[in-house]
Protein backbone atom coordinates (compact mmCIF):
# COMPACT_ATOMS: atom_id res chain seq x y z
CA UNK A 1 0.00 0.00 0.00
CA UNK A 2 0.92 3.64 -1.09
CA UNK A 3 0.74 6.05 1.49
CA UNK A 4 1.28 9.58 -0.40
CA UNK A 5 1.99 13.10 0.83
CA UNK A 6 2.48 16.59 -1.18
CA UNK A 7 6.13 17.25 -1.87
CA UNK A 8 6.19 19.77 -4.80
CA UNK A 9 2.37 20.03 -5.45
CA UNK A 10 3.41 21.02 -9.14
CA UNK A 11 5.40 18.18 -10.34
CA UNK A 12 6.20 14.98 -7.37
CA UNK A 13 4.59 13.44 -4.35
CA UNK A 14 6.53 10.99 -2.28
CA UNK A 15 5.40 7.50 -1.19
CA UNK A 16 6.00 4.69 1.56
CA UNK A 17 6.20 2.01 -0.72
CA UNK A 18 5.78 -1.45 1.33
CA UNK A 19 6.13 -4.33 -0.15
CA UNK A 20 3.60 -6.70 1.79
CA UNK A 21 0.79 -4.10 0.97
CA UNK A 22 1.24 -3.33 -2.40
CA UNK A 23 -1.63 -3.44 -4.63
CA UNK A 24 -0.48 -5.41 -8.08
CA UNK A 25 -0.49 -1.85 -9.99
CA UNK A 26 2.05 -0.47 -7.69
CA UNK A 27 4.06 -3.47 -7.60
CA UNK A 28 3.72 -3.36 -11.72
CA UNK A 29 5.27 0.01 -11.68
CA UNK A 30 7.58 -0.40 -8.87
CA UNK A 31 8.98 -3.34 -11.47
CA UNK A 32 9.47 -1.09 -14.15
CA UNK A 33 11.09 1.24 -12.79
CA UNK A 34 13.43 -1.57 -10.91
CA UNK A 35 14.45 -2.88 -14.32
CA UNK A 36 15.27 1.26 -16.04
CA UNK A 37 17.15 2.02 -12.88
CA UNK A 38 19.35 -1.54 -12.97
CA UNK A 39 20.09 -1.38 -16.45
CA UNK A 40 21.28 2.66 -15.88
CA UNK A 41 23.09 1.33 -13.46
CA UNK A 42 24.63 -1.93 -14.25
CA UNK A 43 24.61 -2.10 -17.82
CA UNK A 44 24.74 -5.60 -19.32
CA UNK A 45 24.15 -7.62 -16.36
CA UNK A 46 21.66 -10.43 -16.15
CA UNK A 47 18.51 -9.46 -14.18
CA UNK A 48 16.75 -11.92 -12.14
CA UNK A 49 13.08 -12.77 -12.79
CA UNK A 50 9.95 -9.58 -11.94
CA UNK A 51 8.25 -12.96 -9.85
CA UNK A 52 11.77 -12.73 -7.65
CA UNK A 53 12.61 -9.72 -7.34
CA UNK A 54 9.12 -9.16 -5.81
CA UNK A 55 9.81 -12.47 -3.64
CA UNK A 56 13.07 -11.57 -2.27
CA UNK A 57 11.81 -7.94 -1.35
CA UNK A 58 8.97 -9.57 0.51
CA UNK A 59 11.08 -11.85 2.44
CA UNK A 60 11.55 -10.97 6.29
CA UNK A 61 14.61 -9.36 7.18
CA UNK A 62 15.20 -10.83 10.75
CA UNK A 63 17.66 -7.94 12.22
CA UNK A 64 16.95 -5.19 9.70
CA UNK A 65 14.06 -3.52 9.19
CA UNK A 66 13.85 -1.31 5.89
CA UNK A 67 12.08 1.49 4.73
CA UNK A 68 11.29 2.33 1.45
CA UNK A 69 10.76 6.03 -0.29
CA UNK A 70 9.24 6.71 -3.62
CA UNK A 71 9.18 9.90 -5.46
CA UNK A 72 6.39 9.80 -8.27
CA UNK A 73 5.96 12.07 -11.02
CA UNK A 74 3.26 13.97 -12.61
CA UNK A 75 2.28 10.88 -14.47
CA UNK A 76 2.56 8.51 -11.23
CA UNK A 77 5.95 7.29 -12.11
CA UNK A 78 8.86 6.76 -9.88
CA UNK A 79 11.64 9.46 -10.64
CA UNK A 80 13.51 8.33 -7.95
CA UNK A 81 13.50 6.09 -4.40
CA UNK A 82 15.47 5.31 -1.32
CA UNK A 83 15.61 2.59 0.73
CA UNK A 84 16.89 3.29 4.51
CA UNK A 85 17.79 -0.14 7.04
CA UNK A 86 18.46 0.40 10.36
CA UNK A 87 18.68 -2.39 12.96
CA UNK A 88 15.64 -4.07 14.68
CA UNK A 89 15.01 -3.33 18.07
CA UNK A 90 15.68 -5.98 20.60
CA UNK A 91 18.17 -7.72 18.24
CA UNK A 92 21.67 -8.72 19.31
CA UNK A 93 23.68 -5.35 19.64
CA UNK A 94 20.81 -3.28 19.05
CA UNK A 95 22.69 -0.35 20.74
CA UNK A 96 25.92 -0.62 18.97
CA UNK A 97 23.69 -0.66 15.50
CA UNK A 98 21.43 2.19 16.65
CA UNK A 99 22.94 5.57 15.83
CA UNK A 100 23.40 4.14 11.96
CA UNK A 101 20.93 3.76 8.59
CA UNK A 102 22.49 2.53 5.62
CA UNK A 103 21.25 3.57 2.54
CA UNK A 104 20.53 2.70 -1.17
CA UNK A 105 18.56 3.76 -4.15
CA UNK A 106 18.72 6.38 -6.57
CA UNK A 107 17.23 8.67 -9.31
CA UNK A 108 16.34 7.54 -12.90
CA UNK A 109 18.97 9.64 -15.51
CA UNK A 110 15.65 11.83 -17.30
CA UNK A 111 15.18 13.30 -13.58
CA UNK A 112 18.40 14.31 -12.32
CA UNK A 113 18.63 17.55 -11.50
CA UNK A 114 14.97 18.34 -10.71
CA UNK A 115 14.78 17.96 -6.74
CA UNK A 116 14.62 14.62 -6.48
CA UNK A 117 17.37 13.55 -4.93
CA UNK A 118 16.66 16.83 -2.28
CA UNK A 119 13.40 15.41 -1.66
CA UNK A 120 15.01 11.93 -0.64
CA UNK A 121 17.45 13.33 1.47
CA UNK A 122 14.59 14.99 3.15
CA UNK A 123 12.60 12.36 4.26
CA UNK A 124 15.94 10.46 5.33
CA UNK A 125 16.85 13.56 7.56
CA UNK A 126 12.97 13.30 9.07
CA UNK A 127 13.61 9.59 9.55
CA UNK A 128 16.98 10.26 11.38
CA UNK A 129 15.99 12.86 13.59
CA UNK A 130 12.35 10.96 14.55
CA UNK A 131 15.08 7.55 15.52
CA UNK A 132 17.69 9.35 16.95
CA UNK A 133 19.51 7.99 14.01
CA UNK A 134 23.55 9.95 13.90
CA UNK A 135 25.00 8.37 10.64
CA UNK A 136 24.03 7.48 7.44
CA UNK A 137 26.07 5.35 4.85
CA UNK A 138 25.74 5.25 1.41
CA UNK A 139 27.87 2.36 -1.07
CA UNK A 140 28.15 4.13 -4.55
CA UNK A 141 30.38 3.60 -7.92
CA UNK A 142 28.93 5.76 -10.42
CA UNK A 143 31.07 8.84 -11.01
CA UNK A 144 27.75 11.02 -11.01
CA UNK A 145 26.63 9.17 -7.91
CA UNK A 146 30.41 9.88 -6.27
CA UNK A 147 29.70 14.36 -7.39
CA UNK A 148 26.17 13.69 -5.65
CA UNK A 149 27.44 12.61 -2.24
CA UNK A 150 30.67 14.91 -2.21
CA UNK A 151 28.40 17.73 -3.18
CA UNK A 152 25.87 17.22 -0.04
CA UNK A 153 28.85 16.99 2.40
CA UNK A 154 29.08 13.10 2.71
CA UNK A 155 32.88 12.17 3.55
CA UNK A 156 34.46 8.66 1.46
CA UNK A 157 35.36 7.25 4.14
CA UNK A 158 36.43 3.26 2.37
CA UNK A 159 36.63 2.18 -0.66
CA UNK A 160 36.53 -0.93 -2.35
CA UNK A 161 36.40 -2.77 -5.61
CA UNK A 162 34.51 -5.35 -7.34
CA UNK A 163 37.27 -7.65 -8.81
CA UNK A 164 36.15 -10.59 -11.63
CA UNK A 165 38.41 -13.45 -12.70
CA UNK A 166 37.91 -16.19 -15.46
CA UNK A 167 38.26 -19.53 -14.84
CA UNK A 168 39.10 -20.00 -18.31
CA UNK A 169 42.59 -18.34 -17.01
CA UNK A 170 43.40 -20.39 -14.02
CA UNK A 171 47.28 -21.61 -13.74
CA UNK A 172 45.83 -25.66 -12.52
CA UNK A 173 49.77 -26.40 -11.11
CA UNK A 174 50.13 -23.42 -9.08
CA UNK A 175 46.55 -23.98 -7.65
CA UNK A 176 47.76 -27.05 -6.73
CA UNK A 177 50.75 -26.33 -5.48
CA UNK A 178 49.20 -23.46 -3.32
CA UNK A 179 46.57 -26.47 -2.21
CA UNK A 180 49.51 -28.76 -0.94
CA UNK A 181 51.51 -26.21 0.99
CA UNK A 182 48.59 -24.78 2.60
CA UNK A 183 47.81 -28.46 3.48
CA UNK A 184 51.67 -29.35 4.65
CA UNK A 185 51.76 -31.65 7.32
CA UNK A 186 54.22 -29.38 9.42
CA UNK A 187 51.37 -27.18 9.75
CA UNK A 188 49.20 -29.79 11.73
CA UNK A 189 45.98 -28.59 10.38
CA UNK A 190 43.08 -30.15 9.46
CA UNK A 191 40.47 -29.38 6.42
CA UNK A 192 36.66 -29.23 6.89
CA UNK A 193 34.58 -28.64 3.77
CA UNK A 194 31.16 -28.19 3.67
CA UNK A 195 28.78 -28.06 0.17
CA UNK A 196 25.66 -27.23 -0.69
CA UNK A 197 24.64 -26.07 3.19
CA UNK A 198 26.33 -25.69 6.80
CA UNK A 199 24.66 -27.77 9.09
CA UNK A 200 23.14 -24.79 11.89
CA UNK A 201 24.52 -26.95 14.84
CA UNK A 202 27.99 -26.65 12.88
CA UNK A 203 27.28 -22.80 11.86
CA UNK A 204 26.63 -22.16 15.58
CA UNK A 205 29.80 -22.67 16.59
CA UNK A 206 31.71 -20.45 13.96
CA UNK A 207 30.46 -17.46 14.71
CA UNK A 208 32.15 -15.89 16.69
CA UNK A 209 35.95 -17.21 15.30
CA UNK A 210 33.98 -16.50 11.73
CA UNK A 211 33.02 -12.51 13.30
CA UNK A 212 36.57 -12.06 14.85
CA UNK A 213 38.40 -12.64 11.18
CA UNK A 214 35.62 -10.44 9.70
CA UNK A 215 36.05 -7.78 12.17
CA UNK A 216 40.25 -7.75 11.42
CA UNK A 217 38.73 -7.18 7.69
CA UNK A 218 40.03 -3.29 6.94
CA UNK A 219 37.23 -0.90 6.42
CA UNK A 220 39.76 2.78 6.69
CA UNK A 221 38.10 5.17 8.03
CA UNK A 222 34.16 3.90 8.17
CA UNK A 223 32.27 4.46 11.25
CA UNK A 224 30.37 1.80 11.87
CA UNK A 225 28.83 -1.52 14.47
CA UNK A 226 30.79 -4.59 15.13
CA UNK A 227 31.06 -6.93 12.21
CA UNK A 228 29.47 -9.98 12.97
CA UNK A 229 27.81 -13.24 11.19
CA UNK A 230 24.67 -13.68 12.75
CA UNK A 231 23.06 -17.16 12.96
CA UNK A 232 19.26 -15.56 11.86
CA UNK A 233 21.36 -14.14 8.80
CA UNK A 234 22.10 -17.36 7.83
CA UNK A 235 18.70 -18.86 9.00
CA UNK A 236 17.33 -16.00 6.26
CA UNK A 237 20.08 -16.87 3.68
CA UNK A 238 19.18 -20.08 3.24
CA UNK A 239 15.61 -20.13 3.17
CA UNK A 240 16.37 -17.85 -0.13
CA UNK A 241 18.55 -20.35 -1.29
CA UNK A 242 15.81 -23.13 -0.89
CA UNK A 243 13.38 -21.04 -2.77
CA UNK A 244 15.39 -19.82 -6.16
CA UNK A 245 18.29 -22.23 -5.76
CA UNK A 246 21.60 -22.20 -4.96
CA UNK A 247 24.81 -23.37 -2.30
CA UNK A 248 26.82 -22.09 0.23
CA UNK A 249 30.64 -23.78 0.39
CA UNK A 250 32.82 -23.17 3.22
CA UNK A 251 36.57 -24.46 3.47
CA UNK A 252 37.98 -24.30 7.07
CA UNK A 253 41.51 -25.06 8.11
CA UNK A 254 41.65 -25.93 11.65
CA UNK A 255 44.10 -25.88 14.23
CA UNK A 256 42.44 -28.24 16.60
CA UNK A 257 39.22 -26.19 17.50
CA UNK A 258 40.47 -23.05 16.10
CA UNK A 259 39.70 -21.21 12.33
CA UNK A 260 43.55 -20.68 10.65
CA UNK A 261 41.77 -19.98 7.70
CA UNK A 262 38.61 -19.54 5.90
CA UNK A 263 37.02 -19.13 2.51
CA UNK A 264 33.19 -19.16 2.03
CA UNK A 265 31.56 -18.53 -1.20
CA UNK A 266 28.48 -19.09 -3.03
CA UNK A 267 27.03 -20.07 -6.50
CA UNK A 268 23.46 -18.68 -7.21
CA UNK A 269 21.15 -20.58 -9.81
CA UNK A 270 19.70 -16.86 -11.22
CA UNK A 271 23.41 -16.45 -12.29
CA UNK A 272 24.57 -19.99 -12.99
CA UNK A 273 27.63 -18.67 -14.93
CA UNK A 274 29.69 -16.97 -11.63
CA UNK A 275 30.67 -17.79 -8.17
CA UNK A 276 30.16 -15.14 -5.69
CA UNK A 277 33.44 -15.40 -3.11
CA UNK A 278 32.87 -14.15 0.03
CA UNK A 279 35.07 -13.97 2.90
CA UNK A 280 38.84 -15.16 2.95
CA UNK A 281 40.79 -14.51 6.11
CA UNK A 282 43.47 -15.87 8.70
CA UNK A 283 43.88 -15.75 11.90
CA UNK A 284 47.11 -13.01 12.52
CA UNK A 285 49.28 -15.93 14.30
CA UNK A 286 48.92 -17.92 11.20
CA UNK A 287 49.33 -15.06 8.20
CA UNK A 288 52.42 -16.03 6.09
CA UNK A 289 52.38 -19.36 5.69
CA UNK A 290 50.67 -19.29 2.25
CA UNK A 291 46.94 -20.39 4.12
CA UNK A 292 44.71 -17.85 2.56
CA UNK A 293 46.26 -18.95 -1.39
CA UNK A 294 45.40 -22.61 -0.16
CA UNK A 295 41.85 -21.98 1.32
CA UNK A 296 41.09 -20.11 -2.59
CA UNK A 297 42.41 -22.68 -4.04
CA UNK A 298 40.83 -25.14 -2.22
CA UNK A 299 37.68 -23.48 -2.72
CA UNK A 300 38.22 -23.15 -6.75
CA UNK A 301 38.84 -27.01 -7.26
CA UNK A 302 35.33 -27.36 -5.09
CA UNK A 303 33.29 -25.04 -7.16
CA UNK A 304 34.36 -26.14 -10.45
CA UNK A 305 34.10 -29.92 -9.41
CA UNK A 306 30.06 -29.14 -8.76
CA UNK A 307 29.44 -26.48 -10.93
CA UNK A 308 31.62 -26.64 -14.30
CA UNK A 309 29.56 -24.32 -15.80
CA UNK A 310 30.67 -21.75 -13.77
CA UNK A 311 32.86 -19.68 -15.44
CA UNK A 312 32.91 -16.59 -13.76
CA UNK A 313 34.76 -15.67 -9.87
CA UNK A 314 33.35 -11.94 -8.18
CA UNK A 315 34.63 -10.72 -5.21
CA UNK A 316 34.80 -8.03 -3.58
CA UNK A 317 37.99 -6.60 -1.68
CA UNK A 318 39.03 -3.14 0.16
CA UNK A 319 41.32 -1.23 -1.83
CA UNK A 320 43.60 -1.41 1.37
CA UNK A 321 43.80 -5.01 1.20
CA UNK A 322 47.45 -5.20 -0.55
CA UNK A 323 47.73 -8.90 0.45
CA UNK A 324 44.66 -10.10 -0.46
CA UNK A 325 44.55 -7.73 -3.76
CA UNK A 326 48.00 -9.30 -4.49
CA UNK A 327 46.46 -13.08 -4.07
CA UNK A 328 43.52 -11.81 -6.41
CA UNK A 329 45.91 -10.46 -9.15
CA UNK A 330 47.72 -13.78 -9.22
CA UNK A 331 44.54 -15.89 -9.76
CA UNK A 332 43.70 -13.40 -12.77
CA UNK A 333 41.37 -10.90 -11.08
CA UNK A 334 41.00 -7.67 -12.28
CA UNK A 335 39.12 -4.84 -11.05
CA UNK A 336 35.35 -4.71 -12.78
CA UNK A 337 33.81 -1.48 -10.86
CA UNK A 338 35.38 0.68 -8.14
CA UNK A 339 32.64 1.25 -4.75
CA UNK A 340 33.05 4.32 -2.31
CA UNK A 341 31.33 4.03 1.02
CA UNK A 342 30.16 7.84 1.74
CA UNK A 343 28.87 8.81 5.52
CA UNK A 344 26.72 12.39 6.56
CA UNK A 345 25.47 13.36 9.80
CA UNK A 346 22.34 15.16 10.46
CA UNK A 347 23.76 18.31 10.88
CA UNK A 348 25.44 18.04 7.60
CA UNK A 349 22.74 16.75 5.50
CA UNK A 350 20.49 19.82 7.67
CA UNK A 351 23.20 22.10 6.31
CA UNK A 352 22.65 20.86 2.78
CA UNK A 353 18.87 20.79 2.85
CA UNK A 354 18.77 24.69 4.10
CA UNK A 355 20.29 25.93 0.55
CA UNK A 356 17.35 23.68 -1.53
CA UNK A 357 14.22 24.60 -2.11
CA UNK A 358 11.71 21.40 -3.36
CA UNK A 359 9.14 23.89 -4.71
CA UNK A 360 11.57 26.27 -5.94
CA UNK A 361 11.87 26.74 -10.30
CA UNK A 362 15.57 25.74 -9.63
CA UNK A 363 14.92 22.50 -8.35
CA UNK A 364 12.71 21.42 -11.44
CA UNK A 365 15.26 22.32 -14.28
Amino acid sequence: MLETRAADARQFSISVFDPQQASAQEWSKFLVYWRLRNEEDFPGEPVPSDAHIEQNMRQHIPLFAVHRIQVRDAEGDIAGNLNMGVRREGTPDYEAHAPFVNITGGVRQLRRRQGVGSLLLRELLALMDAQGKTTATFNVHLPESHAFLAAIGALEKHRSMENRMSFAGLDDGALARWRAEALAPGHGLRLEIHAGRVPFERLATLMAPLSALLEDAPTTGLSRPPMRFELEDFRAWYAEIDRRGGEHFLVLLLDGDEVAAVCDASWNQLYPDRMFQRLTGVARHWRGKGLAKGVKALMLQLVRERHPEVVMAVTQNAEVNAPMLAINRQLGFVPHRHDGAYQIGTESLRAFLSTRSPASREART
